[in-house]
């Protein structure tokens, strides 16, 4: 990969220049929504403000131990803590050195481009060139009536902002109309980043049209897989490498990532045990919703193998699944929603010491050796 490393000039005085490539061959992080709920055994739940504590200090391990992303999820719902990340991101990056600052998911169709834009070039600031945007249209829509948006143009906002947001990232000064947003006219944008561009990706939850759409402009893409076999999922990668090309992108180097969800322990049966019962019931709230069936223990296990979609176990376990689905997808990077649910604060910092020291150090040096062959 092409990119200066910003993580390593965080100490220099000069402004970082980066594109959206990555700065390592493979890259490992964590994603969170920041979901503040009940103990599933016990009925207690933690005060906000605890949680919020306890969320910067998982983000401040993860940037201890080398991992290479911390994200946080826009929601706009009773169970999340996160309807404003950038407010989240903007503490953390004062209580990080290296770790890279991103959104999983910026809901960039009930957004303003231009205050997103201005919001991440503050973030880069603040952090010395670490922020980046994963945009995406959002699992839930509760933002589309918050905002005052009509959900009948679901995909025309996203399309029309997704525009904006790359022009605003291109340039100072802009000249731009559209149908959703009043005109721009020649008007400069400020701040501006430290990057000489703000990363930019495209989070997709597996429909073509939407992988295709990335491929296209050239945006990493950033692919969640919470259900299902992985095998069912390459297709989208081929495809996005296909219209890359088509489209004039050069696919290998364009970064993609998998992002999904998990929990990681020293032992095996622990990690499960732990895990289960807060997923089971944030998954059946959220199926409830949606009219899927209750998860049963058996489809958790069978989710939890190598061929599942969820990367729970002991580091072991989870370096063996990243690197099987790096045969399968050759993506660059990695993130891991850690724990659905609330899980106890000290498991979760355990979880991400093994991440970053155990997992991520074989992983890295596997893929490096796939790459240098």
């Amino acid at each position: 990969m092409d990119q200066q490393n910003p993580m390593n000039e965080k100490q220099n005085s000069q402004p970082v220049k980066s594109s959206p490539n990555q700065t390592r061959a493979f890259e490992l992080g964590i994603y969170s929504f920041v979901e503040l709920l009940s103990d599933p055994a016990t009925g207690a739940k933690i005060s906000p403000v605890e949680r919020m504590r306890n969320l910067l200090e998982t983000i401040e391990l993860a940037d201890q131990v080398g991992l290479d992303v911390f994200a946080i999820g826009e929601h706009h719902r009773t169970e999340y803590l996160a309807s404003a990340p950038l407010v989240i991101l903007g503490a953390a990056a004062e209580r990080t050195k290296s770790i890279r600052l991103s959104t999983a998911v910026t809901v960039l169709s009930s957004d303003d481009p231009v205050r997103v834009f201005q919001n991440f070039a503050t973030l880069d600031l603040l952090s010395n060139g670490r922020a980046e945007i994963m945009a995406g249209r959002g699992s839930f829509i509760e933002s589309f009536p918050l905002f005052g948006y009509d959900l009948r143009e679901y995909d025309g906002l996203f399309s029309e902002k997704l525009e904006l947001l790359m022009q605003l990232r291109d340039a100072e000064k802009i000249t731009w109309s559209g149908k959703f947003r009043p005109a721009l006219d020649n008007l400069g944008i400020y701040p501006r980043p430290v990057q000489q561009q703000l990363p930019i990706w495209i989070a997709v939850g597996g429909t073509p049209e939407s992988v295709i759409r990335a491929a296209t402009l050239g945006l990493p893409m950033a692919l969640a897989i919470i259900g299902g076999m992985p095998e069912r999922f390459a297709p989208f990668f081929d495809l996005y490498r296909k219209s890359a090309k088509q489209a004039g992108h050069n696919p290998a180097h364009i970064p993609l990532s998998i992002n999904s969800h998990g929990f990681i322990a020293d032992d095996s049966r622990q990690a499960a045990a732990e895990y289960y019962p807060t997923a089971t019931m944030v998954m059946n709230k959220i199926g409830r919703e949606r009219g899927w069936p209750p998860m049963t223990r058996q489809q958790f296990e069978t989710s939890r193998s190598l061929r599942g979609s969820d990367f729970v176990g002991n580091p072991d376990e989870i370096i063996e699944k990243i690197l099987f689905q790096h045969q399968l997808f050759g993506h660059q990077r990695f993130l891991l929603q850690l724990g659905v649910g609330t899980l106890p604060h000290k498991k979760m910092m355990r979880a991400i010491e093994l991440l970053g020291t155990k997992v991520a150090p074989v992983v890295r040096k596997e893929i490096q050796g796939r790459i240098t062959k």
